[in-house]
């Protein structure tokens, strides 16, 4: 189900604990040239923008509901995703509380054990005499009660010493550890940002299929995305199985290549 119009107005026409996943990406209020929206508000009106959307959100998220929140920064701003998450789980009339904190890194170097060094992903590169290249962004894991139970294993990876998997009583002999919360998710290659991603601040799909498998409910998870973009949330509940996705959309334009993309066989995508 997607919907086009501002989800201020179309989260209250939902029920109540109708979803139990939402993994979402708003605007983070860094002057970003979105179609539809002004991302240049005051710091005070921002936050409480974000609060009121926030509290729709809980709203309509079941008890033992996940909420994946993506936030970025600019070098020059870098305290805005902690902003958002005290706004959202600090004080009196806190809404959710922080169980997680997971780091999504868009491009790293890492040195092998042969001593060589890798460089792996993509990343926006800035001309500063003060800062360096940003190459991560925030996923802030919001849940009512910080007691929600995930799928460690089910969005796992193989160990890389397999001794660890006998001498480890908790492995139960499996081949599978917790990812932890530092995620290598690179961007797909692309050649024209205007014909393959046309979209200022979308995340890869292989970002919300993670949130999905860490979620743990596989094809009956119930998930929601409030901005839904270009729907790369659409597109990786498509490939998870998920049978019932609710999106929202502000921009008609973003909406039309969300559809696009959903009613696009699988061999053809190519972001």
């Amino acid at each position: 189900m997607l919907h086009h119009g501002d989800c201020l107005k179309v989260l209250p026409t939902l029920p109540e604990g109708s979803v139990d996943l939402v993994v979402t990406s708003p605007p983070y209020n860094l002057g970003i040239n979105y179609r539809s929206f002004d991302d240049t508000a005051g710091r005070a009106e921002f936050l409480e923008w974000c609060n009121a959307w926030a509290t729709e959100v809980k709203r309509v998220l079941a008890d033992d509901g996940s909420f994946f929140l993506n936030v970025g920064a600019a070098p020059a701003n870098p305290l805005m995703p902690h902003q958002i998450v005290l706004a959202l789980t600090d004080g009196p009339n806190a809404l959710f509380t922080l169980q997680n904190t997971f780091h999504w890194i868009k491009s790293i170097t890492v040195e092998t054990r042969g001593g060589e060094q890798i460089s792996a992903g993509h990343f926006k590169p800035i001309n500063s005499q003060r800062f360096v290249n940003d190459c991560h962004e925030y996923v802030f894991h919001l849940t009512k009660t910080g007691n929600v139970k995930l799928d460690r294993r089910g969005a796992g990876v193989p160990y890389q010493d397999k001794s660890n998997i006998a001498r480890w009583g908790h492995t139960g002999g499996i081949d599978k550890r917790c990812r932890g919360n530092t995620w290598f998710i690179p961007y797909d290659t692309i050649m024209s940002r205007e014909k393959e991603r046309p979209h200022p601040a979308s995340f890869p799909i292989a970002l919300v299929e993670q949130c999905i498998r860490l979620h743990g409910k596989g094809a009956e998870t119930r998930l929601l995305d409030p901005f839904l973009g270009i729907g790369s949330s659409a597109v990786a509940a498509k490939r998870q199985g998920v049978k019932e996705f609710t999106g929202i959309e502000l921009d008609d334009y973003y909406l039309s290549v969300a559809k696009e993309r959903l009613e696009a066989p699988a061999e053809r995508e190519l972001f």
